[in-house]
């Protein structure tokens, strides 16, 4: 072995715990959620080896799963040598002090969110994503902080907020390790807050700018590893990173892309949903989500093969209702139709979509039917006018064959007359130009 070998770590092994409430209806059964938690260990580099699953009538206010299976649960765990027990559903902070205190120093517990929280640590490659995941790290753990997580040693995270809090103050008279490291993380939070406002400042001028320049965006959406990134590469030729995993992709990418008609229009990639995400993520996310309010439609798109593909859908428009994305036009894209043999998952009858169309991201197959939907889509979303322009203003009229859908056109003595669909930016642009009939 060289001395330029670098030596990998054991992976930490990791033992799950699952709860189901009886009564309760979550979107993916307990066994199913935990198929799902152990994807997110295994992304996370960690190594499954063992679960436990309990079955109560309401969460223990104290252990959140009732103190003989919190005993049975530490036998198991010391039997195995599991060094890290994961809930599959977020703890409060008591839950979170009672556990540790009576799993011991030497066992770390973390829940759902910490361990998705450590996953976007680890995929954030932007400035704007490592704040983002800073602060909801933060938000997280303030209320969390216990003696055994002073100076943050026992952080889940990575990331700019791996390692600890730098220049933690002298303490003053009375102070308790504890208080000086709650006072430097909130004073941590104020800073972030106020560096992803100015982020979000610069993202809402660019914005604005593409607003003005009438350019629709079409943003990719979905579950984690639907295939958005693999989609976003077919349709742009893009070379997005894919990786056969959960959150490979955590920044957005946005792609310039001429559609069959001509029109100019910018897809763009978006973070994959998963169920139960934690509220301080959306939160601190809330600059790149707004992305998606603010395109002019969207494409849900969902892996066809997966058992739980109607859960799934459900999940993303549930997110999608919680940022507050207004009713934009949206198309299914069914994905990894190459792997799929019979019908079509059947939706509610009153589903939101205005297309269904069948693709393959990998094979590069349906992208022609997917970008027709688009077209008629973003037709769905926009006013149909009649326009009158001078001979004179011929760039006008270049742009807008760039920018709208022309109907119908009629040349004239002096001008061209055309009907045409405007997104609504547009629209409001060129009323002077408008004529009635």
């Amino acid at each position: 072995m060289t001395h330029n070998s670098i030596v990998k770590p054991d992976p930490e092994k990791v033992f799950l715990v699952g709860v189901n409430v009886r009564g309760n209806r979550p979107i993916l059964s307990m066994n199913d959620s935990l198929i799902e938690l152990a994807l997110l260990a295994k992304t996370a580099g960690m190594e499954l080896v063992g679960q436990a699953t309990q079955q109560v009538n309401r969460i223990e206010p104290s252990t959140f799963i009732g103190s003989g299976k919190v005993e049975e649960i530490r036998e198991q765990v010391e039997d195995i040598g599991a060094q890290v027990i994961i809930f599959d559903d977020e703890l409060s902070p008591r839950h979170q002090r009672e556990l540790e205190s009576r799993f011991g120093e030497q066992i770390k517990l973390l829940d759902r969110s910490a361990l998705i929280l450590d996953i976007f640590a680890q995929h954030a490659h932007t400035r704007e994503g490592a704040l983002q995941v800073e602060l909801a790290q933060y938000e997280y753990r303030l209320p969390r902080l216990t003696r055994q997580w002073t100076h943050l040693a026992r952080q889940a995270g990575g990331g700019s907020a791996r390692g600890g809090i730098g220049g933690v103050g002298l303490r003053g008279p009375g102070e308790t390790q504890l208080e000086v490291d709650r006072r430097e993380i909130s004073r941590k939070i104020t800073k972030l807050k106020q560096e992803l406002e100015r982020v979000r400042s610069h993202r809402t001028r660019h914005r604005q700018q593409r607003v003005r320049s009438g350019v629709p965006v079409v943003a990719l959406v979905g579950y984690t590893n639907a295939g958005k990134s693999t989609l976003l590469n077919a349709i742009t030729g893009a070379d997005v990173y894919v990786a056969d995993q959960l959150f490979a992709t955590l920044d957005p990418t946005t792609r310039r892309l001429d559609l069959p008609s001509g029109r100019e229009v910018l897809f763009t990639d978006t973070v994959g949903f998963i169920q139960k995400l934690p509220t301080t993520l959306i939160a601190a996310f809330r600059a790149t989500l707004e992305e998606i309010a603010e395109a002019d439609l969207l494409i849900h798109v969902v892996d066809v093969n997966h058992p739980n593909v109607l859960q799934h859908i459900e999940t993303v428009e549930d997110t999608l209702a919680e940022i507050d994305v207004p009713a934009i036009p949206r198309i299914l894209a069914w994905n990894k139709i190459d792997q799929w043999n019979g019908e079509l998952p059947l939706l509610e009858d009153d589903n939101p979509y205005v297309a269904q169309v069948k693709v393959s991201a990998q094979k590069k197959t349906g992208i022609n039917e997917l970008l027709e939907a688009v077209e008629k889509g973003l037709a769905s979303a926009a006013y149909t006018v009649k326009l009158f322009l001078p001979y004179d203003e011929g760039d006008l009229l270049s742009y807008l064959y760039n920018h709208g859908n022309v109907v119908k056109r009629q040349d004239k003595s002096e001008g061209v007359e055309i009907t045409i669909q405007l997104p609504s930016v547009l629209y409001k642009r060129f009323k002077e130009y408008q004529v009635e009939g």
